[in-house]
């Protein structure tokens, strides 16, 4: 019997049945076409899904009224025939591999960027407050340049008038009999994430004073005249259900749970089959995204999908960062009936499939990284930092070789990971070159500051468990070594070089570099550790290599609760990804912790999302945080700086100072051998694009050999 047996078995909503209770969640993924259709990229996409065993897949924002009201640049239209043909073939192809499909009906309202963008009117039920939008602070001025300005300068706005929204409710019916008319198994209306619907609904939004605002009743007319209008266009047999929030966070008047709960037994009355229990927050700043609609906190609404299911007999959906054995517990105790996930499938569309196998270890994890739905901040199509595939379904097709190769690799990072196991499974045999005593290169001490990160290196851990490929760990890649190899082709996954940059006192025994650090902390440290620490430390810090503490990362991380070879003030120098996340890791564990960036921005090599939230963390912890700094001196005790424009030099104590600056590509080797043999580049070594750059360079030089 699978471990996942109450998530895998059928369920039904109104009059479909589903295969499992897993649904690929609804997302804005700007993956349709600049003019709304559904052409290969999205055909393909939801396709992966329904091969890769998902239940139901619910497709995102369907524009009811396109191209008004969207808010998205690349959004599927559902306001016109003209989109049918595309609609029914991806329904056709999503059909083929058993699963069933559904389209979320969405007018964006208040966020309709595209109408902003375009001279048109923002639809709204009443004057929205004025926004409060801190998270600008954080972007950079490429990121800023991209996002949509009003045309003309000036929002237009719309306070909708009643034959308004008598066109809001064909619209919605209108849209959901095309959907029926393309083969869509049901729709689900969006009723949250402050949208037209959830505008109506929300006090806090809804200063009306017709028959369309204050009272429950009034507020709820809207909704309750669409759910008529789409019952009595697609008939009462048709699956239709809602999206609602369980809250509007940081909104004072927002909806609250006791708001949901009335809407969701309302709903029940008037033929809904189901509700999707979600939430929103007013992104006052960046780190409201992450507490709502998406969540960082992990089952973080499954608490008030649970309350909702209470109350109903209708199935509930769950949505926010359930994992799999969370998910089979709740529908086991009844507090759901279906689970939806979205970025866990956005990085493994065959993760259904892998739990119907029970092979849970073979999933690739989503390491909550945000570079998805960061993309959709600045108009582009969404990507995923740890499945290079996900929108290149047609172009990414891992296929067996013509011929056998025997195939080098130099560097057992995540780049030469991801590279050893795509290529062996293209049929090649492998011989990955490490010279440390363990893979995973700097991931392995990104995975001790980021806990996320453990999960994909114990992935690519198991993907090289493979028969195709010899490991050799210990081991230098020299010229002779390679000759003995008599290797095809190679490919170099060395990673970056990090030198300590030009700074006075950079050179003192207090200064680490990031190296000088990730060694010490992960047992690989005998040459740092004569010229860092007294007998008594190298001591412990022998011993706990002799042990193998400081080979796990769990275990390393929870000893650097108890021990660590820095000083109580730490000054970091660099405040890109790698600074800032060690700041935050730092600062959780005591130190007070100052970080100078040279630049103009913090963290600019994270994504916006991950970004917000990082700051948000780091500046909780009580994290200093200075950019557009020039380091002058390290000196025994601190760090001397100025501010660029401005003489006067700042200083910060330091009686310890992290180097995260000065990472450069390193081609050396290739250069160095490339003459002899085909050589490919991985990773770091040729591009500074981190764990995202690793493994889509691996992926692409796969497909190569």
């Amino acid at each position: 019997m699978s471990t996942f047996e109450h998530l895998l078995k059928p369920g039904k909503i109104g009059s479909m049945t589903v295969r499992n209770r897993i649904v690929s969640a609804p997302m804005g993924t700007n993956l349709a076409e600049a003019d709304g259709h559904c052409s290969e990229r999205i055909q393909a996409f939801y396709e992966a899904r329904a091969k890769g065993g998902a239940g139901l897949i619910t497709m995102g924002v369907g524009s009811v009224a396109y191209p008004a009201g969207t808010a998205e640049p690349y959004q599927v239209g559902l306001s016109s025939d003209e989109f049918l043909p595309g609609l029914t073939q991806l329904t056709e192809r999503v059909h083929k591999h058993g699963a069933k499909i559904a389209i979320q009906l969405q007018h964006a309202g208040k966020t309709a960027v595209r109408d902003m963008a375009e001279g048109r009117e923002l639809w709204v039920p009443s004057m929205p407050p004025p926004a409060k939008l801190g998270m600008m602070a954080a972007l950079s001025k490429q990121e800023l340049a991209s996002f949509v300005r009003p045309k003309g300068g000036n929002v237009k706005i719309r306070v909708m008038e009643k034959p308004d929204i008598e066109q809001m409710v064909f619209w919605f019916a209108d849209a959901a009999e095309r959907a029926k008319k393309a083969g869509f198994d049901g729709v689900e209306i969006h009723a949250a994430h402050s949208y037209i619907i959830a505008g109506f609904l929300s006090k806090y939004y809804n200063k009306r004073t017709d028959e369309y605002g204050g009272s429950f009743e009034n507020r709820t007319r809207l909704l309750r005249e669409i759910i008529a209008a789409v019952r009595q266009r697609v008939g009462q047999d048709y699956p239709v259900w809602l999206r609602l929030d369980a809250c509007e966070l940081r909104t004072p008047e927002g909806i609250d749970l006791d708001d949901c709960l009335h809407v969701a037994k309302l709903s029940e009355k008037l033929g809904i089959d189901a509700v999707s229990i979600s939430a929103y927050a007013t992104t006052t700043s960046g780190d409201a995204f992450t507490e709502a609609p998406l969540v960082h906190k992990p089952a973080g609404f499954l608490d008030w999908a649970t309350e909702v299911a209470k109350q109903l007999v209708i199935p509930v959906i769950a949505v926010g960062r359930l994992e799999p054995e969370i998910a089979n517990k709740a529908i086991e105790k009844g507090q759901c009936s279906f689970v939806a996930m979205g970025r866990k499938l956005l990085a493994d569309p065959e993760l259904p499939n892998k739990l119907i196998a029970n092979n849970p270890k073979s999933i690739r994890p989503c390491i909550y990284c945000y570079a998805c739905v960061s993309e959709i901040f600045i108009n582009k199509r969404v990507k995923c930092a740890v499945n290079p595939a996900m929108g290149h379904e047609s172009e990414y097709q891992i296929t067996l070789a013509e011929r056998q190769k025997h195939v080098v690799i130099v560097g057992g990072g995540p780049g030469g990971m991801e590279a050893a196991s795509q290529i062996a499974r293209r049929g090649h045999k492998v011989t990955l070159i490490e010279q440390d005593k363990r893979l995973g290169g700097t991931l392995f001490f990104a995975s001790m500051v980021y806990p996320e990160n453990s999960k994909l290196l114990d992935h690519l851990y198991q993907q090289i468990d493979h028969p195709m490929i010899d490991v050799q760990l210990n081991t230098n890649a020299t010229k002779a070594l390679l000759i003995k190899l008599q290797p095809d082709e190679v490919v170099i996954a060395t990673g970056a070089l990090r030198g300590k940059p030009d700074i006075k006192g950079a050179d003192q025994k207090h200064v680490w570099s990031g190296d000088e650090l990730r060694k010490v902390m992960t047992s690989d440290s005998s040459e740092v550790s004569k010229e860092k620490f007294n007998f008594i430390q190298r001591t412990m810090l022998k011993s706990g290599q002799l042990s193998g503490v400081t080979g796990s990362v769990e275990a390393t991380r929870k000893l650097s609760h108890l021990w660590m070879p820095l000083a109580d003030n730490v000054c970091i120098i660099g405040g890109g990804l790698v600074g800032l996340e060690l700041a935050e890791f730092l600062a959780q564990r005591g130190r007070k912790v100052t970080v100078l960036e040279p630049s103009e921005m913090l963290g600019k090599e994270l994504s916006i999302v991950r970004r917000w939230r990082v700051l948000h963390e780091v500046e909780k912890l009580g994290v200093t945080m200075h950019n557009s700094v020039t380091i002058k001196e390290i000196t025994a005790k601190q760090v001397h700086y100025t501010f660029d424009g401005d003489e006067n030099v700042q200083t910060a104590q330091a009686g310890s100072v992290i180097l995260a600056v000065g990472t450069e590509t390193n081609t050396s080797m290739a250069d160095d051998i490339s003459s002899i043999y085909p050589v490919h580049q991985v990773g770091d070594c040729t591009s500074l694009d981190f764990i995202e750059g690793a493994l889509s360079s691996a992926w692409k030089i796969a497909a190569k050999i």
